[in-house]
């Protein structure tokens, strides 16, 4: 008895949860094919025992399907003024991204702005003009087509926003004119009207893509209510087509906080994936539910954490992710940020298509290079550089300060930083593109205060942090000024290198020894400066007499090539010309200006090509000192598009050939 009445409270439960389910599938706005894929499953599940796997399988998936935010999307907060306001208080500098953001805001004003156009595809006249009439007073473009064949040679010619036609018609009837709309223009919405309704009709209608469906004779309210609703949908889902970002630049350079400001000043909600070091392609994609723990891929995961389908959603060190035997992850994301496929995206989890359309994705790496091509050709790069010392300074004073002293307890009595100290402190404690370790040596300096006022009960006063008393609370200068501290040097030419971390300064060095006209190289170079040595030595030998050195000088000795850090693997054809003007100084035996750097890749012949991350290097040569620096003349227009505070302090030299600096460089 027992038993029984046991099982019949089973049955009783298990009625409830399927009812529940249904009205959260009734109420989740899902899409038609998603809703009956959904209803199939709750089916299964009614015939299921909830004693077995496959029942908490289901039920957790059908649960899952309900809890995404199928049609929940926040409106964009089209200001530009407020969004500018936004990000200048938030990042200092940063103006080519900022400026891109806001031609983004900008085109989606102008778009949502802009009146609908609605064509009318109609053979009888009355209600052609009747609609005609009543839409032009409510502000629509308006454009009346009495047939299909007609609707065809108008759609050839421009695109509308909405079109409403009838089924019935001679010749081209009103499904062709769908097909036409949605083969050409597939964000346009179709709204099909009849006097011959039927469900069959109306059923086929939807499943060709049609956004609604109207039976004569019809209220005029009900097709203004429906083309509210079109016109509602469609700017909600104006596409980020094309504005897939790419945030690439040096650590601590503000990529990630960025996006946020972004978001905010969107007033969109904002997502953050870290793909550093992700192996399986299951993490993009998910597992199917075969498998046991299945779960959605992150794209999904943190769209429902979100609650709406139109977050910004960044993805973090993409340039980081690996590939082994469990799959591509980078090309697993080539489906989620394809803007020509994503309005479908299939998560293996869910097994039906997702609209990932209104979602802005941004993208951050450090070096855009590691990216698979495919990836990176759907982006737009734009370049993070490091910042110049006085945009460290004014990041400092502006923001890190304020928020250190917030965070260390200081802000009954803040202390006060001057300028003079926090150029001690870029200059003497820090050696970086970003401002990471700034942020650090003011957070240690804060705190430093913080123990002495707690420990010695100091009056709470302000406390003055000059530039005498750094060294008390960071310790010695770690850092000097290679270039400037050095002297001039025979076979020792200062050269510049672009690394992930930002622009760097090298030296290379060259020593010849009695032998037998062997090439040695070390210091972990790669290949391509292997190469770019040899090349360099080729030069310099086949041009001797034009340097002024003798044919013979290179038969009797061995040259060794030797760049340090020899920890630090080295790769790349920018130090070409560099290696080449230590050989010139090795064998005219003229020192080599230590304050002058050079950059540029070396053909036998002599000319120099342009390299990559001028910006970084000019602001590495200025970090170590240097007074002149020496670039390929094709990059000319790299310079020409920095800004002024770049290039202060700094002489700037273009060449073509490499004989051309050689008194600038050589003592």
């Amino acid at each position: 008895m027992g038993l029984f009445k046991k099982s019949n409270q089973t049955e009783e439960s298990q009625i409830t949860i399927v009812e529940e389910l249904s009205n959260k599938i009734s109420q989740s706005g899902m899409p038609s094919h998603v809703k009956d894929v959904a209803m199939k499953e709750l089916e299964l599940l009614s015939k299921m025992n909830p004693s077995t796997a496959e029942y908490t399988i289901t039920l957790t998936y059908i649960e899952y399907l309900v809890s995404l935010p199928w049609n929940i999307k926040t409106s964009d907060n089209l200001n530009l003024e407020r969004a500018e306001r936004i990000l200048n208080e938030r990042h200092y500098g940063l103006n080519d991204v900022k400026n891109r953001i806001l031609e983004h805001l900008a085109v989606k004003i102008l778009s949502s702005n802009r009146n609908s156009r609605i064509l009318i595809v109609d053979d009888e006249d009355i209600t052609r003009k009747n609609l005609e009439h009543v839409l032009k007073k409510e502000n629509y473009e308006v454009v009346a087509a009495k047939n299909g064949k007609e609707a065809f040679e108008i759609l050839d010619k421009q695109e509308f926003e909405i079109v409403l036609t009838d089924i019935k018609m001679e010749g081209l009837n009103g499904f062709a004119v769908l097909e036409k709309v949605k083969a050409k223009y597939p964000s346009t919405k179709v709204i099909m009207i009849t006097a011959y309704a039927a469900v069959d009709s109306a059923v086929e209608a939807i499943k060709r893509g049609a956004f609604h469906y109207i039976a004569k004779p019809f209220k005029i309210e009900e097709v203004k209510l429906a083309i509210n609703k079109a016109v509602e949908d469609r700017l909600s889902s104006i596409s980020t087509k094309g504005s897939i970002l790419c945030f690439a630049g040096p650590p601590g350079t503000g990529k990630t906080s960025i996006g946020k400001s972004i978001a905010d000043a969107l007033g969109r909600k904002f997502a953050r994936i870290s793909l550093g070091g992700i192996k399986d392609e299951a993490e993009i994609r998910g597992h199917r539910r075969t498998y046991a723990g299945a779960k959605p891929g992150r794209i999904i995961e943190e769209i429902r954490r979100a609650g709406v389908a139109n977050p910004v959603l960044m993805l973090d060190e993409i340039d980081k992710i690996c590939q082994d035997f469990k799959g591509d992850p980078a090309s697993a994301l080539l489906e989620a940020l394809d803007p020509e496929q994503n309005y479908a995206f299939i998560d293996h989890y869910l097994d039906v298509p997702f609209d990932l359309s209104g979602v802005m994705f941004i993208v951050t790496a450090n070096i855009p290079d590691n990216i698979q091509h495919a990836l990176l050709d759907r982006m737009e790069v734009i370049e993070f550089s490091g910042y110049t010392e006085e945009e460290k300074k004014n990041i400092a004073l502006k923001h890190l300060i304020p928020k250190q002293i917030t965070e260390q307890g200081l802000t009954e009595f803040p202390p006060e930083f001057s300028e003079e100290t926090i150029l001690k402190i870029i200059q003497e404690y820090t050696r970086e593109a970003g401002i990471r370790n700034l942020e650090r040596m003011i957070a240690t300096i804060c705190r430093k205060i913080a123990t002495e006022v707690v420990r010695e009960n100091k009056p709470k006063n302000s406390i003055k942090v000059t530039p005498e008393v750094v060294e008390k609370y960071l310790g010695p200068r770690r850092y000097f000024f290679e270039v400037t501290d050095a002297k001039n040097r025979v076979g020792v030419v200062t050269g510049l290198v672009w690394t992930e971390t930002g622009g760097d300064i090298i030296f290379i060095e060259a020593a010849k020894m009695r032998g037998k006209r062997e090439l040695i190289l070390t210091g972990s170079l790669g290949n391509i400066m292997k190469e770019s040595a040899q090349a360099a030595l080729s030069y310099v030998r086949s041009n001797s007499s034009l340097f002024g050195i003798s044919e013979e000088a290179f038969d009797a000795f061995d040259i060794h090539i030797h760049i340090p850090q020899g920890a630090i693997l080295k790769d790349g054809p920018s130090a070409g010309a560099t290696i080449a003007m230590a050989l010139i100084s090795l064998f005219t035996n003229r020192p080599a200006r230590r304050d002058v750097a050079v950059t540029g890749e070396l053909t036998l012949s002599g000319r120099i090509l342009p390299v990559g991350g001028i910006k970084e290097k000019i602001l590495a040569a200025k970090r170590a000192g240097v007074k002149t620096v020496i670039v390929p003349y094709r990059n000319k227009v790299d310079i020409e598009n920095l800004p002024d505070d770049f290039k202060k302090g700094v002489e700037i030299i273009f060449i073509e050939k490499i004989e051309d600096v050689i008194d600038t460089i050589l003592v």
